[in-house]
């Protein structure tokens, strides 16, 4: 019964593992999965799935492969999308008869099916996937394909890219899987061979702001990697922005179908026509797995590849096809024919092997572990000669193939080689054509060009500040020649010699200031950067040390109070320039051993040169001499000698008026700190600015310097040699000492005080005149007034007698008669005039004294009323406390 149960079951599960054909022939089943009509990634099936029907008719009438059996192919269409991809496997994989083996075809949805297929035990085979994550064993362990990875072109473009010597790359790519595997895996050889890649932009579906932002990155060899679609938005977007050209080359996927820029432009809707995109598709290179045997031997199915191009097109043109290049995957039809060969070799070996062991190809089920390893193991040895080359896998299942580069060449793709990516040999046909007749450079030729001073600039500045050297050296040997000199004698020729070495020092330093790239090397220009410095500072230092010096005695000489002190020590005059030059040898020391100048480089953004047709920029540059606390340092200089500056323009301008015997030039001296303060305030904020542009700021520094120092000697010198020419036989009486004695000193000060005392009587006996004149004035106005009044109470010298208590007659008299009429009489008795208008005299006790005896003389008949008798009681007891003990009045009434 078991027996007869097992041979009824059996004839069944041959039925649903197998299948039977109508003739009574057993079938071999596998599933296919075809993207054909989707709007979006590559739909390499509609040229494929025809392909792959003409593999299995060619390969079901070869009697020796598959004894017994007829391959079979259930397919459906994906569209290129994982999500319905997954839906077809599972379709095909739930609906009977059982499948041996899976046919997959765009690189995202076999990512999806090869994933989950090894949860099935199945075999995976692809026509159609280059993306290079697929080679992952790990996470697909069942997985093999005739399309070579996509990092297959990764070694052909690093070889192309050495053969004409481009090392800067820039990479643009659609974000899928495929592309970004294959943009890693191209980072890591370009970073091995030693190629730059300076951008890498992705995008989704616009390259707008990609494409954009290589042209802003100077991106001049530009590696694409995108799907057909995206590549003609990619192309329309390199027209508009002006990327094509005999500057740029561009590396696109070989891949895409002939003519592949010019269709299907209004139905996706760019904006580019078909001449523009024809026009930036112009020579640039594809770099593809070489999908059609390039050899005219047979293969394998007993055709060239000619015959099996025939026989395709002819089907193709049996589907619809008028035009045997329209449909997208042409190029991988040989990959899909040969996936069909490399399934039906590979069962073909697994049933020879399960045949010897006693088993069958029929008793696979999805689940059975053993046929499994089987078929894999098959398809992993498989080998063979096809219509695409020869076919082998890698132990990561990738094909191992050849790769050809092409370039557009008058609309029309030209093979310009072979590359061999085991043997690491480029085959190269020297076919490649290029816009304007030479190689593109992989970035702009930016050709460095140092600024230097102009050398007519140079050589006139260096003309003058050697003219004023030879003048300033004649002034040394007229100040020599003529020291005995009064004139020359008076103006301390020392500090005047020291102005003169400071003036040389400076002037000579404008030749170092012109010394650039143009004559110094840079192992020689940190020499010259500190004796730049040096000659600048100290020569500074020497010619406006000495003049400071000098008006600095001068302010000095008229604010001292004490005569003993008011002479000029001419080596103080030294000292203070010599502590002067200390501090600037201290600091530059200290500046050179710690921080030292060195030479840097200003770099200016890239000109474009105007006499020259080249894709070149030029790069300026320009030298400075610098440190790396550059700024602490020049603080420091700049603040000390700026305070310098300050003081001797406030000394100058508090001197300007004084002339001293001592040192007869300091007017002249204070003019020429004028001259120097304005212009080093000047020159020195405006030659920071104008660092940059180094034939202003020479000239500038260059003149500044000079008209400092030829004003200076104008000012200083001029007038002494005038006063030698003018009188050539003048000597200074004693050649001793240069300054005068100290009792001719003694005398001129001592003259000086008694002049200054005279002049501050005389002051003070004029002001007493003034107040004579004043009183004396008033007193004839007060005559003439009482001459010409009527109304007065007392005619004539109306006197007035008192006698004062003997304690006031001594001590307090004067105190209580102040007033210059009062008349002094023998015994204590006062006489007091009192004139004919009492009201117009200002003392109170004349007005007093003129009411009592008022009162006296004309009231004393009668009782004077109540509030005058009140008053005149009051005025009495006030002139007894002024000590008056009687009173006479003399005199008559009117």
């Amino acid at each position: 019964m078991k027996v007869s149960v097992i041979l009824w079951i059996w004839p069944l599960a041959v039925t649903f593992i197998v299948g039977v054909t109508g003739g009574g022939e057993r079938l071999l089943n596998i599933g296919g999965i075809f993207p054909i009509m989707g709007s979006g990634g590559w739909q390499g099936g509609q040229a494929c799935q025809p392909a792959a029907m003409l593999a299995l008719e060619d390969v079901n009438k070869r009697p020796d492969l598959l004894p017994g059996y007829k391959l079979h192919l259930a397919w459906n269409d994906s569209l290129c999308e994982p999500g319905l991809g997954a839906a077809v496997m599972y379709d095909l994989l739930y609906n009977p008869p059982t499948k041996l083996m899976l046919l997959g075809g765009c690189s995202t949805v076999c990512t999806t099916i090869a994933e989950a297929a090894k949860m099935w035990n199945l075999v995976v085979l692809s026509y159609g996937s280059s993306s290079p994550a697929l080679a992952d064993r790990n996470r697909f362990p069942t997985f093999f394909r005739t399309h070579p990875s996509a990092t297959v072109h990764n070694p052909t473009r690093i070889k192309v890219m050495q053969k004409y010597g481009w090392s800067r790359v820039a990479i643009i790519q659609q974000a899928e899987e495929v592309f970004i595997s294959t943009v890693e895996d191209l980072e890591v050889r370009c970073k091995e061979a030693g190629i730059e890649i300076v951008t890498r932009q992705s995008f989704l579906t616009d390259p707008t702001d990609a494409v954009r932002n290589l042209k802003r990155q100077d991106a001049r060899i530009i590696v694409g990697l995108f799907y057909v679609v995206a590549a003609r938005r990619v192309l329309c977007e390199i027209y508009k922005n002006n990327l094509y050209g005999k500057s740029y080359v561009w590396f696109f996927i070989g891949w895409y179908e002939d003519g592949w820029y010019e269709q299907h432009l209004e139905e996706e809707g760019l904006n580019c026509s078909r001449q523009e995109m024809r026009q930036a598709a112009e020579g640039h290179l594809t770099t593809e797995a070489l999908m059609w045997n390039k050899d005219k031997e047979k293969t394998i199915s007993g055709m060239t590849a000619g015959d099996f191009r025939l026989r395709l097109n002819q089907a193709l043109i049996d589907q619809g096809y008028e035009n045997q290049s329209t449909p997208v995957g042409y190029q991988e039809a040989p990959l899909a024919y040969d996936a069909i060969w490399s399934v039906a070799l590979a069962l073909n070996k697994t049933m020879e092997t399960l045949k010897a062991r006693g088993r069958s190809i029929e008793e696979f089920t999805y689940t059975n572990k053993y046929i499994a390893d089987e078929l894999y193991k098959a398809m992993n040895a498989t080998q063979f000669l096809g219509v695409s080359g020869r076919v082998a896998f890698s132990t990561d299942g990738d094909r191992i193939a050849w790769t050809q580069v092409e370039q557009m060449i008058e609309g029309r793709y030209t093979k310009l080689g072979y590359f061999d990516v085991q043997t690491d040999n480029l085959t190269w046909f020297n076919k490649e054509q290029w816009i304007a007749g030479k190689v593109p450079q992989d970035r702009t030729i930016v050709r460095r060009q140092l600024r230097t001073v102009s050398l007519g600039l140079f050589i006139s500045m260096c003309t003058i500040s050697a003219v004023g050297t030879i003048w300033a050296l004649f002034l040394l040997i007229f100040t020599f020649i003529h020291r005995h000199r009064r004139s020359i004698n008076l103006a301390h020729p020392t500090c005047n010699n020291i102005t003169l070495v400071g003036i040389i020092v400076c002037l000579s330093s404008i030749v170092l200031l012109g010394l650039d790239g143009q004559f110094v090397s840079e192992e020689q220009f940190p020499a010259i950067c500190g004796l730049r410095a040096w000659c600048l500072s100290l020569g500074f230092t020497l010619a406006y040390g000495a003049m400071f010096s000098k008006i600095w005695r001068v302010h000095r000489l008229t604010t001292k109070t004490k005569i003993e002190n008011k002479r000029v020590e001419p080596w103080k005059l030294y000292v203070m320039v010599g502590s002067f030059v200390v501090v600037d040898i201290i600091v530059l020391s200290v500046w050179q051993g710690v921080d030292p100048l060195q030479r840097t480089l200003e770099v200016f953004p890239l000109e474009v040169p105007e006499d020259t047709v080249e894709d070149i920029k030029i790069k300026p540059e320009l030298e400075h001499c610098e440190s790396k606390h550059n700024t602490l340092w020049l603080g420091l200089l700049y603040g000390y000698k700026g305070l310098l500056l300050i003081f001797g323009l406030f000394l100058a301008y508090e001197t300007r008026s004084v002339k001293l015997k001592q040192i007869n030039d300091s007017r002249l001296v204070g003019m020429s700190i004028y001259n120097v303060v304005v212009l080093c305030l000047i020159t020195a904020p405006v030659t920071l600015v104008i660092s940059a542009q180094q034939d202003a700021a020479f000239a500038f520094v260059s003149l500044a310097i000079i008209f400092c120092c030829f004003l200076s000697m104008a000012l200083v010198f001029v007038p002494k040699i005038v006063e030698v020419v003018r009188h050539p036989g003048e000597r200074v009486e004693s050649t001793g000492d240069n300054a005068p004695s100290k009792e001719e000193e003694e005398r001129y000060q001592k003259l000086m005080q008694e002049n200054e005392d005279m002049q501050r009587l005389i002051a003070e006996k004029e002001e007493k005149i003034r107040l004579l004149k004043l009183k004396l004035q008033e007193r004839a106005a007060i005559r003439a007034r009482e001459q010409a009044s009527e109304n007065h109470v007392l005619t004539g010298e109306e006197p007035i007698q008192m006698r004062l208590r003997p304690d006031f007659q001594r001590e307090n008299r004067m105190v209580i008669f102040p007033e210059a009429s009062v008349r002094q009489i023998v015994g204590g008795t006062f006489r007091l005039p009192l004139f004919k208008n009492a009201f117009s005299t200002s003392s109170p006790l004349h007005l007093l004294l003129f009411l009592l005896c008022r009162w006296e003389t004309s009231g004393a008949h009668r009782q004077p009323a109540g509030s005058k008798r009140r008053r005149r009681y009051g005025a009495q007891n006030q002139l007894r406390r002024l000590g008056v003990i009687s009173l006479r009045c003399e005199g008559r009434s009117h």
